[in-house]
Formats: structure tokens, sequence, C-alpha cells
């Protein structure tokens, strides 16, 4: 069979966050791990799959080859002056002894891409690095590629404001790549990403656009001289202006696919083209779908040729578990006489089989792009002679996913301004357990965390969040920290990367956000002492029904009462205000009353993402001994008085003008000032550095602004909490920071922690997600989404 395009895809995915959107909110999705098998392809037997985003090293292409004993990995492939970040293996495409390699992201999205060669012996040789001048910024290059004979062609789909471009390169005698020539968009309108995916079929190029209204494919033609001339532009008057037309190419001889998954409400379809052969123009010829087309399904996302056959891909089909739709041609070639739907090895939900195709020959592979959480694994199939029939072989993953070595035994004092490869400033590293050493498989992510001391034997416990479960550290011994336990998520319910812990009466209460009939977990701690060596699982003690998914959970230990905030997704949400249960008999969480104030949240139901609630101490004399709670609003802050569940109290409401997300804060512990975080501001552009903002709550009627405090780098922050006159907050990519709060009206900064050392600071939820610094040994624990947990104490 001959081996008739070279594709490189953009993937398209609705759910993708944007900036208006907090990590920790349920309107956004977690980006990919690893980006495992987000590019693939084939050429005389061997398998291509690229690695482009894994956090902690820079990019990777592995090889895999046939052997008698079945397909293994032959080489990596990595840049010689790869970077963490640079997006190496985001595009590939291999043909001969060649394979090209696209890292779009390099130097901020400038873009370079690789040409590696083969050797007689099979080894690899990065024989290339092609890369645009300094004055092209943001182009993108390399992020789609392809390579047929001795020309190589490099998208740059962001040049000039997203006109985009693609450059071609000739493989000269003397063995280097030289630009041959640069095919400029033909359309004057910005933002179409013309370059974003590419096709080849003999003398012809395809160049898909699919940004600009409804999108666009290119037809371009070769010539002996080297230059390109278009041949045709191809649209459709039925796809959806926002249908990412262009964003999936295949051409076969007179025939192109066109693939729109978005169209349709994101169901998805392939346009098909066809070549007159004598008036040598091309027509729209039809539209292919899925059979058993739903919403969301993008159909249309991959795509190519296998022979007679047209492969395409579905990877939201059948509940995001993903499918390959295959049509066959009919005898003559300008129609399809059947269609087969090939599912993949893996029936887990959101693995996304067929986010990636590539065939040749009897051999294919696909990239199950959402399998592992999103770290992304890849099925190789093989076509038996016989039948025709293909089947899959064996499905692989990155053997760079889990790079991070525990850190344990002795302290690692913070010298110089690093412990270990960690920054930091008067904080030393005691220890540091990755993912896998505390019951994460390849892919899960931490999130939120809490702590308990076990009165009976003295015992401290860090209770982490797990995308699909809680996991429970032994760390008595901060230099040596146990894994001793852990407790999976509610049956029935999906894996998130929100879950919430709190602790009361030796129990931990558990929630999880959009998550789906999750409820609240309580599980009995003490069940941790029967631990003698091996990870014990614990089991629930009761279960609360009352809410499905919520993003918080809030205890007042000194009343005996949990307000679950943040429930959105079925049950009695309260409008996503302070859900009261009183769990003053933990066994037998009962309801107790809503409250939330419509003027405050995005929604205009009172929506609470975090809160804090109190036995109010403080000056103001009038609420002296009630119970209150401060909610963080996503607009506003909240205070409410609590004390009768039956008749909670609005008391007051504060904002300031260039909020973002007021996302969750702390009182001091006169209860005199209220710290809050602002997780998108910086984010936005509201601000250009990590900011927390002072609120005087001395009158709880009237809360007055204080002041901005800064901290020096332009990072997200996230949750903050309170012991004595220090602040410890964690802030994603640059990590713990250590405030003295001492005089509350002008903190200062003395330390800090990074636990996200492989990019450079900026805004976005990489990096550390919280901490817990109330146990009486004086240890601050924090956990880091993707790298693990780490044990930490501040320099006296």
């Amino acid at each position: 069979m001959k081996r008739i395009s070279i594709l490189c895809f953009l993937l398209f995915f609705p759910l993708t966050l944007f900036s208006v959107q907090a990590q920790t909110t349920p309107s956004g999705e977690s980006e990919a791990m690893m980006g495992f098998a987000r590019a693939v392809d084939v050429a005389d037997g061997l398998v291509f799959i690229g690695e482009p985003a894994n956090v902690h090293q820079p990019g990777i292409v592995y090889v895999y080859d046939r052997s008698d004993t079945g397909w293994t990995e032959q080489v990596q492939l990595t840049a010689s002056d790869g970077k963490i970040g640079d997006g190496f293996g985001s595009s590939l495409a291999a043909n001969g002894n060649y394979v090209l390699i696209g890292a779009p992201e390099r130097d901020d999205n400038q873009g370079a891409a690789y040409i590696f060669e083969r050797a007689g012996d099979g080894s690899w040789t990065e024989a290339s690095r092609i890369a645009l001048a300094d004055s092209i910024a943001e182009s993108g290059f390399g992020e789609s590629v392809g390579i047929q004979g001795d020309l190589a062609f490099i998208g740059a789909p962001g040049e000039q404001d997203g006109h985009g471009a693609v450059y071609v390169y000739r493989h000269t005698d003397a063995g280097s790549w030289s630009q041959q020539a640069r095919i400029a968009n033909p359309d004057t309108s910005n933002g179409m990403n013309f370059g974003s995916a590419l096709a080849l079929d003999g003398n012809r190029l395809l160049v898909g656009a699919p940004e600009d209204q409804g999108g666009a494919v290119y037809v371009f033609q070769g010539s002996n001289d080297g230059s390109w001339t278009r041949e045709a532009t191809l649209t459709s008057d039925g796809v959806d202006e926002d249908g990412a037309f262009g964003s999936s190419i295949g051409m076969n001889g007179d025939q192109v696919l066109v693939g729109a998954p978005d169209h349709a409400s994101a169901s998805g379809a392939v346009f098909v083209f066809r070549r007159d052969a004598d008036t040598q123009k091309w027509n729209e010829s039809g539209r292919l779908v899925a059979y058993d087309s739903e919403p969301r399904y993008q159909f249309g996302t991959s795509l190519t040729f296998a022979g007679t056959e047209a492969w395409i891909g579905a990877p939201n089909a059948d509940g995001r578990k993903g499918a390959i739709y295959q049509f066959e041609q009919n005898q003559t070639g300008d129609g399809w006489a059947g269609v087969q739907k090939l599912s993949g090895p893996d029936s887990e939900q959101n693995a996304q089989f067929a986010g990636t195709i590539a065939v040749d020959e009897n051999v294919a592979v696909t990239g199950l792009i959402g399998a592992d959480y999103g770290a992304g694994t890849a099925a190789i199939l093989e076509r038996t002679e016989d039948s025709g029939a293909w089947s899959v072989q064996t499905t692989v993953l990155g053997k760079g996913s889990s790079v991070l070595e525990p850190i344990t035994g002795n302290k690692v004092e913070c010298t110089d301004g690093n412990a270990d490869r960690y920054g930091c400033n008067n904080v030393d590293l005691l220890s540091f357990l990755p993912i896998d050493e505390i019951g994460g498989d390849r892919g899960v992510r931490l999130n939120d965390m809490w702590g308990w001391t076990d009165p009976r034997t003295g015992k401290e416990y860090a209770l982490i969040g797990r995308n699909e479960g809680t996991s429970f550290v032994d760390v008595s011994d901060p230099n040596n920290p146990v894994y001793v336990g852990t407790l999976p998520m509610t049956e029935g319910a999906q894996a998130s990367v929100w879950r919430d812990i709190k602790v009361y009466g030796n129990h931990a209460f558990i929630v999880a956000d959009n998550a789906g009939t999750h409820g609240m977990q309580v599980v009995d701690l003490t069940d941790l002492r029967e631990f003698e060596g091996t990870p014990i699982t614990l089991e629930e003690v009761a279960h609360y029904n009352e809410i499905h998914s919520a993003h918080n959970v809030v205890i007042n230990k000194d009343t005996g009462f949990a307000y679950v905030v943040g429930s959105s997704g079925g049950g009695q949400t309260c409008g996503g205000g302070l859900h009261m249960v009183n769990i003053q008999d933990p066994t037998n969480p009962t309801f107790a009353g809503c409250f939330s104030d419509p003027s405050t949240g995005r929604s205009g139901t009172g929506y609470t993402h975090d809160a804090q609630c109190v036995v109010y101490e403080g000056p103001d004399k009038e609420y002296q001994g009630q119970e209150i709670c401060i909610g963080a609003n996503e607009t506003a802050i909240s205070i409410a008085d609590v004390t009768d569940k039956e008749n909670p109290k609005a008391v007051s409401t504060a904002s300031y003008p260039d909020y973002a997300y007021v996302h969750q804060g702390w009182l001091t512990e006169d209860h005199r000032y209220f710290f809050q975080n602002d997780e998108l501001d910086e984010l936005t552009g509201n601000v250009e550095e990590t900011r927390t903002l002072v609120w005087d709550v001395t009158d709880l009627d009237d809360p007055q602004f204080v002041r901005e405090f800064y901290l020096g780098n332009p990072s997200s922050d996230h949750n903050l909490y309170i012991k004595g006159d220090t602040m410890y907050q964690s802030n994603y990519v640059s990590g713990l920071q250590v405030v003295d709060i001492s005089d509350p009206e002008n903190p200062e900064k003395i330390g800090y922690f990074d636990t996200h050392p492989f990019t450079e600071d900026q805004p976005g939820f990489a990096g550390t997600w919280s901490n817990y610094p109330y146990f009486d040994s004086g240890i601050v624990v924090m956990t880091s989404s993707r790298e693990g947990l780490f044990i930490l104490e501040k320099q006296e």
C-alpha cells in the first residue's frame, strides 16, 4: 500500500481554559499532563510518537520498532538545545530516513523545527535545526510539519498576528536544509492561522486555515523551479462559522477530506472535495458524519487515508472514549460503500481514542490523548493480511512520565537560594514524595490538602486530594514520611481536578467538584492506626448525599458544623452558597440550612467559592460569640451571621473595582483583619504582580479596604492560611510564600519555597495548590499538583 499523505493535526477542545475562568471552578478543564501522542506518524514500519508537554523535562519523540516479540521502544529523540515548554514533539512527520519535528512554543512561541536522520545501523542523529529570524516573533513556527522526498514544509500559523505562512526547505547535496520558498497566506485577514495543518500528495500541498469565518483550505501546486502556485481555495457554505473547518486535512490524488470537528455543536463533520478531470476545478462533493453522531463527538478531529479507506477520528465519541470511523470507498472511487466503527483498547471514559491518527501500509498508530488523566497513551494497530481486519496490538506510553525522585532521609537546607533543585529563601526542604509514591498512578494530579494529628499517638498526618481519591501520609518523622493509606472516590463518581478535605472529631470530610454524584465522604481517621507497613484502603463510615458535587467544605471545629460551598452539581445546592451540615455526630451528618447572598457571585445566586467560619472573638461587640462566616464569592467577600442555621443573616459585603476572581482568604487570629487573594487578576492583566488584599473587619457591618500587598512576581495566587503572625500562601508556579503579618497593614515577605522551578514565574495554574501550617511540630506540608508532597520548615 502506497503511503499517500503526511498529516499533522491541530486539536480543538471546546472546554479549554480561558483567561476569564479560574482553575478552581468547574468551568474549565485541566490541561494535558504530558501530551503523549498529541502527534503521531508511521513510516517504513517505524512508529513515531511525540510527548511535547511534560513539565519536568523537554519534549521527547519516541520511536518504536516491530520485533519478533512485539513492539518495543527503539530510541528517544530529543533536541540538542531542548527546553521545558518548547513543545518539541507537538508535530512530526517521517519519511524515509528523516523525521521532522516541530517545537512551536520555543522562545515565547517563535518556534523551531528539527530534522533527525537515521543511519544505516538504525541510530538517529539531529541533522538540522531550523528557525526563523528573531524579528518574526510568536509565529508558532513548527505547529505543523510535513516532509516528502527532499522537501520539508513547516507551518507558522501565528505569524503576523495569525495571518500565517508556510515555509519550504530543500535538502541540498551538501547535506544542509535551505529555505526554498515562503508560501504566504493569500488572504489578507489576520487571525486565520494559515498553516495550522498541512497535507501532501505528490506535487500538491494542502494548507489549513481553520480560524476565520468558518475556515478554509488552500491547494497549492509545486513547480520544478521550486515555486508554489495556488490552485484552489476550498470552503463550504454548509459549515458553521466556528466549525474549525481545515483543522485536519487529507489528500489522495484528486480527493481531499477537510475536517470540521466543531461543526454542529461539535458533533463534527468531514467535507469531501474532488477535482474534476475535465475542468481541473475542485468541487465539494459530499459530507461524512458519524452515523451515531452526538454533540461534542468532534468527528473529524483527526483523519487520514488508508488505501481505499478514509479513517476519521472522533475522540469524544461514546463518553469521550473515542472511536475511528473507517469509510470504504466504492469501486469507482466517487462514493462510499460502507463504514465501520473501530473502538479503542481502553474502555475508560475520557481516553479520547483517535485524537490523532497515522497509517502506513499495514501499521497504524492512534493517540488516546485523554488517557491516564490527560497524560496520554497510544495504540499501535496492525492489519491482518488474510482478512484485512485491523486490530490493536499494543498500547504504549512514554517512559519519561515520572522523572522526579523522592528526597528523604535528611533535611536539605536552603543555601544560596536553592534546596536541591528547588528555589528557596529561609525555608528548608525536609522531604519530598512524588505523586507515584503516595498512591497516584500515571497522570494523577494533586490538589487541596489538610492535616490531622492523632490525639492518642501524637502522629501527624497529611491528607492529600488526588484526581481520583485521597492519600494519607504519616509525616511524624518529616524527613521520612510514610504513605499509609488511600480512600477511593465515591463509587460512580468521576475523577476531578478539584477535591477538598477538612477534619472534625477525628474524621475527614471530603468533597469533589465537577465529579458527578460524589457527595461528601466521611472517613474515620483513627483507622490509620491499622497501618502495619502496607498501605491500607480506607472505607467510608458515612456518606452525605444531600449534595452531589461541591467545590469546597469548610468546618468550624468550635461548633461542629460543616459548610459545603460551591455546590452546583445536583442535590440541595443552596445557590452555591453555604450548605450547612451538622456534623457533631460525624457518622450522622444532617442538613441544617442554607445561606447565600445573591448580590455576590457571577451567577446571581450568591455562589461561594471558599469561606472561613469562626466563633467571632474580634473587636466588634455586636457579634462577639456569634458564628460568623466570611465567604470569597467570586465578585466580593460576603460576611454572614450563621448562628441560627434556620435564620442566617447577611451582615455585609465588600469588593473592589478591579476584581477578577475573589478566591479565598483567612482571618488574623485576633479577627481584626481578613487577608484575601484574587486568583485571576494576574492572568487577566489587572495587576502585574501577585496581589493580596487586606481588609479591616473591625466593624463587620462595614469592612474597610486597607491595602494591596504585592509579592514581586507575576504568578497567580491561590490558598493562604495564617498561623500566629505568619501568612503561608501557595502561589502556583512561585510556590510557598511566607509573609510576616505582625503589622497586618504592612506585611513583609520573609521567605519562599518554589515547588515548580521548571518554568519562569508567570500567571497560570501549574505548581503548588495548597498548604497546611497548623501542626504543633511547626512543619508546613504542601501539595504541588504535578510534582507531589513537600514537607518544609521555616528557618528561625
